[in-house]
């Protein structure tokens, strides 16, 4: 297992075992998906984490919320818009959130991730705000 695969998995463990009722783990399946994204990621993929960094960067929705919406996408059957991949994607990584002390540290660390790879994406805003709307999400 490599260096970042290892990360992701340990703080997925970490915000899944958080117990915070705004689950931020959404935040970090959605930075990392974006993040990590590649020629081979399917379109829904990409779409569903800009849609929820989008909403919780610009929009101030919980993880909960964005798990909600991304529940209401699912519904919709469409062809999923294609993004371009930035090559810079934000300069925080998982292993940066990581290393922040378990706490308030690293949940303040995940927001920063999230909005870091959301700016990174920010030229597709009205392509993510049109999916949104389109699927009955405002």
């Amino acid at each position: 297992m490599g260096v970042e695969e290892e990360a992701i998995h340990q703080l997925s463990a970490y915000t899944l075992n958080h117990g915070d009722p705004a689950f931020i783990h959404q935040h970090v399946v959605d930075a990392y998906a974006a993040q990590n994204a590649n020629e081979r990621t399917k379109p829904i993929a990409i779409a569903f984490a800009l849609a929820g960094l989008y909403l919780h960067v610009e929009k101030n929705l919980t993880g909960r919320q964005v798990q909600l919406a991304h529940m209401k996408m699912a519904k919709n059957k469409r062809d999923w818009p294609s993004f371009t991949l930035p090559a810079g994607r934000g300069a925080i990584t998982e292993r940066d959130v990581l290393a922040a002390p378990e706490g308030s540290k690293r949940d303040a660390m995940i927001e920063e991730w999230a909005a870091a790879v959301w700016t990174a994406f920010r030229h597709h805003r009205d392509t993510v705000v049109d999916l949104l709307r389109r699927c009955g999400i405002t």
